[in-house]
């Protein structure tokens, strides 16, 4: 027998099993990492890190006068007469106190053995909640509460609540909060000549007062940020954004580009074998874009047009002064279904003129992906589209001059530097950034200081209005009879979905299931389905069929949102409105209208419908104005979730308000200017800038 086989010795078999080793314990989690976690890593974030809201606990009234205003949140205090354990309908402490003016019981469901002693019969409790009357009479559930002896003082300032994360409770925040005070710098950032004409408050009291109210003050003031000591910081905080990217935008000026003067002949070739005329505001964008890179500095330059608008012609435009030039242009998408758009329409314009253009994408084969980089890398292709594929690290160009990116919010930071880096080592290739979502000229003005921004404010002659119905889920056969009516006459139809596969959390009408329900339902059409699993070759089939009205109805999920043109497709259901995004919604919407027929939206909606909700569909059905169905959503979902902040790494702004706080974005910019002009502001603008961004600075650069 092998040894490793050989039975166990006697004296081996009586020797009792090793116990499992006890788990380790978590180790407790420093508080400088719990700051940390929040942003909070200096005094001054601390400091600057202000209250979301406030508790007055600067008054006690009786239990009598407390059951007076039931509903109102209120401070109390009196002495425990009971206290005990209930388990019915759930375990739960139940403490009775009383005032001699009437008896209150607390309740809470959450509670520890610590706190049953702590509140024991005769013990002197200052409790504030919400009053409210229930069936065992007056009581607060889980209000705060501290053990206090007879004539404990009260505070003499209102309590505040500061945004915090796990681990950190309120004592905790406020303690080290009050001790960051004791040792920053109070020295004020601007000049006080400076706060007399812009008639605002001192930096030291102003965030005293925010952090530690008078009861006194207006409490009103205080919660919707308009008192001065508000003002003041969102002055700052809006001067700090303004100062950071203007001079990201001067840095920005001092690097080098290629001068891309020449407009030759490809340009008037290219413009003359056109279709169509450009439009006025068309024509003013690409002579300001044509201005810009002619310029031996970066062009950094934001365009913008609503849906259908005409964007793609001006950049292509843009692209041959760029070949003119001698220069090679690339143009990013963030999906092979609109990067292929761009590819089509753009290739079938330049290539009789005697332009390679390059298609590079994830989904090429090895063999053609290395043909296309070659392409680029001698320079024989002299435009490249594609999607991100065009800033991997295999891709060298030869000689790149402009970088056009499209829908440039859905890309990261980092994407758009690795592609604005691909030019040659001595010179930045000028930057053109395209969007279908137009931005309100408040969020142009805060998060795109340090970018010119150009306007297409005016849509191509022959695009048929609009007309948008929202219908209720109930009334899904009217719809399917409309979608054939529609298809028997000629036109095509668009059935947007959701979600593509069922999914519990959310009962949505999948696109699967309604492509099947309607070819079903319509079995004399021909009805395909695209959606974002589907291989990138099979995708292309689908979108080509329907191109060639060889689909009367496409099921699609949101792949269809940008990019799409077929100008006989006039009709579009969107499944689950409700769901969508007022940009998204839009931008979905903007996929009819492209021909001569009337067109229309049905927006499906699943009743009850939320308030937001409402608003979303009120808002489609009232206009079809893309900046002012931007200005709206900014209003709905806030300037964080409508840049998209995740993907665009831009810092939301914590205090200022888009909506409310324009005057003061207009004071911030015009001040920024004024300081970065004069050499002897510099002490002014870096103590500001460390201040309030504190090395955080490179985060608003891109």
């Amino acid at each position: 027998m092998p040894p490793e086989a050989a039975p166990p010795s006697p004296a081996a078999a009586k020797k009792p099993a090793k116990k499992k080793a006890a788990a380790p314990a978590k180790k407790a989690v420093p508080l400088e990492a719990k700051l940390a976690r929040l942003g909070l890593r200096t005094d001054m974030d601390l400091v600057l890190h202000l209250p979301m809201r406030y508790e007055d606990e600067t008054q006690v009234v009786t239990i009598q006068e407390a059951c007076l205003h039931g509903g109102e949140t209120s401070q109390v205090e009196g002495i425990v007469t009971k206290n005990e354990i209930a388990y019915k309908p759930r375990r739960q402490l139940l403490v009775h106190i009383d005032d001699g003016t009437g008896d209150l019981q607390l309740r809470f469901m959450n509670f520890y053995g610590s706190q049953v002693k702590q509140l024991a019969e005769g013990t002197r409790v200052r409790a504030r909640g919400e009053l409210k009357h229930g069936f065992f009479g007056a009581e607060m559930v889980h209000p705060h509460y501290k053990i206090v002896n007879a004539g404990a003082p009260l505070p003499t300032s209102l309590t505040p609540v500061y945004p915090a994360g796990e681990g950190l409770p309120q004592h905790v925040m406020r303690k080290a909060i009050a001790d960051a005070m004791k040792r920053v710098d109070w020295t004020d950032t601007l000049p006080p000549r400076l706060l007399e004409r812009l008639e605002l408050d001192n930096f030291e009291p102003s965030v005293r007062l925010l952090h530690n109210p008078p009861p006194d003050v207006d409490t009103y003031t205080l919660l919707d940020r308009s008192h001065p000591a508000w003002t003041r910081m969102k002055f700052d905080e809006l001067l700090a954004q303004q100062l950071s990217l203007k001079r990201a935008q001067k840095a920005r000026r001092a690097k080098g580009s290629p001068p891309l003067s020449v407009i030759g002949e490809l340009s008037a070739q290219f413009q003359q074998a056109l279709p169509f005329k450009l439009t006025g505001a068309q024509q003013r964008v690409l002579d300001e874009i044509r201005a810009d890179i002619s310029q031996p500095f970066p062009m950094q330059r934001l365009l913008q047009g609503d849906v259908g608008a005409g964007k793609t012609v001006v950049a292509a435009l843009a692209a041959a002064q760029a070949i003119d030039s001698g220069y090679q242009a690339a143009l990013m998408a963030p999906t092979e279904i609109l990067a292929d758009q761009h590819f089509r329409k753009i290739a079938a314009w330049m290539e009789p003129l005697g332009v390679k253009v390059a298609w590079l994408t994830g989904s090429l084969t090895k063999k053609n992906k290395a043909a296309a980089t070659q392409l680029v890398e001698t320079g024989e292709a002299r435009l490249v589209i594609g999607t991100h594929a065009i800033i991997q690290d295999t891709v060298q160009f030869a000689n790149l001059g402009l970088v056009i990116v499209d829908e440039q919010h859905r890309f990261g930071v980092g994407q758009r530097l690795t592609l604005r880096n691909k030019g040659n080592e001595n010179a930045v290739p000028h930057q053109l950034m395209m969007s279908a979502t137009p931005i309100p000229r408040t969020l142009a003005m805060t998060y795109y200081a340090d970018l010119e921004v150009s306007v297409i404010d005016e849509l191509p002659p022959g695009r048929s209005p609009i007309v948008t119905r929202a219908i209720d889920q109930n009334r899904r056969d009217e719809v399917i009879e409309r979608v054939h009516a529609a298809a028997l006459e000629g036109r095509q139809v668009y059935w947007v979905c959701p979600l593509i596969e069922e999914s519990e959390a959310l009962q949505l009408q999948t696109a699967t299931e309604t492509h099947a329900l309607l070819a079903e339902a319509l079995p004399d059409l021909n009805v395909g389905l695209v959606h974002g699993k589907l291989k990138p070759a099979e995708k292309q089939a689908v979108m080509d069929a329907f191109a060639a009205n060889d689909m009367q109805v496409l099921v699609a999920t949101t792949v269809i949102e940008v990019g799409v043109d077929v100008p006989n497709a006039s009709l579009m259901v969107i499944e689950h409105a409700e769901r969508f995004g007022l940009s998204q919604l839009h931008q979905l919407r903007g996929r009819v209208g492209r021909g001569s027929a009337a067109s229309v939206c049905l927006l499906l909606y699943q009743s009850p419908l939320g308030g937001v909700a409402k608003q979303r569909l009120m808002t489609m059905r009232e206009t079809t104005d893309g900046f002012e169905i931007a200005r709206r959503d900014l209003e709905i979902r806030g300037p964080g979730e409508f840049l998209g902040a995740r993907q665009s790494g831009q810092a939301m702004l914590r205090f200022a308000d888009l909506e409310t706080d324009t005057w003061l974005v207009d004071r911030a910019r015009d001040v920024a200017s004024a300081l970065l002009k004069d050499e002897k502001y510099l002490p002014v603008v870096e103590g500001h800038l460390e201040r309030w961004l504190g090395g955080r600075e490179e985060f608003l650069k891109v």
